[in-house]
């Protein structure tokens, strides 16, 4: 295993070669290059809930994002709230079953074995790596070890990129080619004054939903932009 100075000067060697600060897309290919994964994405939190992807890797990837936003379970949000690595290196046969809404489209979509890694600096946490591989089997030591040093790189990265952004807003940096979902927000501002009920509140309305319709949220989250549904105040279900 190597030492801890020499992983991180080969990991960043491989980042950004030439000491140009690398993007969000490169982050991505390179967790998957460094680590030998089949893919990897990250997701950006704030409070309890994922906000969107700050990048994914390939169509895997980007389904096990939208499956982890639509239903707020899964590596990445279990790791971003225990602010500890979460592995999963049998996700279709789990020696202890959990994420009963992510695992099945996951597992579908060709995911054999998932891990998350939380960003964060200084103890402040925003959100987390996630990492698959298309077989199952855990990581090895070096993996791991890897791992760690990339999320800790990558939340770094995501700091000093969004240093100079006014308050309130997403770094153009960390906006390119990402997916915050923005249809999704949209349709939760919709929801809570429909409902008179926070925009937290109306999140978890539209998730209720999608898991109940095995939809994705932000199919959901179309239909009421698009005024095809509007959640009643009785009952909190959608109506025509």
């Amino acid at each position: 295993m190597s030492v801890p100075g020499d992983r991180l000067a080969r990991i960043l060697a491989r980042l950004s070669p030439g000491a140009v600060a690398p993007s969000m897309e490169r982050l991505c290919s390179a967790c998957v290059e460094v680590t030998e994964m089949s893919g990897a994405g990250m997701m950006l939190m704030a409070g309890d809930l994922p906000q969107g992807s700050l990048c994914t890797s390939n169509d895997v990837s980007a389904v096990i994002e939208e499956l982890q936003y639509t239903y707020g379970e899964g590596p990445c949000v279990d790791a971003y709230h225990q602010r500890r690595p979460v592995a999963e290196p049998a996700l279709a046969d789990p020696a202890q079953p959990r994420w009963p809404a992510f695992t099945p489209g996951a597992v579908a979509a060709g995911a054999g074995a998932v891990f998350g890694f939380p960003l964060g600096v200084g103890g402040v946490s925003f959100g987390a790596l996630n990492l698959y591989r298309d077989r199952p089997g855990p990581l090895t030591a070096d993996q791991h070890a890897d791992a760690l040093v990339l999320a800790n790189v990558a939340a770094q990265v995501v700091l000093d990129m969004q240093a100079d952004a006014p308050p309130d807003t997403i770094a153009a940096a960390l906006a390119a080619g990402a997916n915050f979902q923005l249809v999704v927000h949209q349709a939760a501002g919709m929801v809570a004054v429909q409902l008179d009920v926070s925009v937290t509140e109306a999140l978890i309305r539209l998730r209720a939903r999608a898991f109940a319709h095995d939809q994705l949220l932000s199919e959901i989250a179309v239909e009421v932009v698009e005024r095809r549904f509007r959640f009643d105040d009785d009952d909190g279900e959608a109506s025509s």
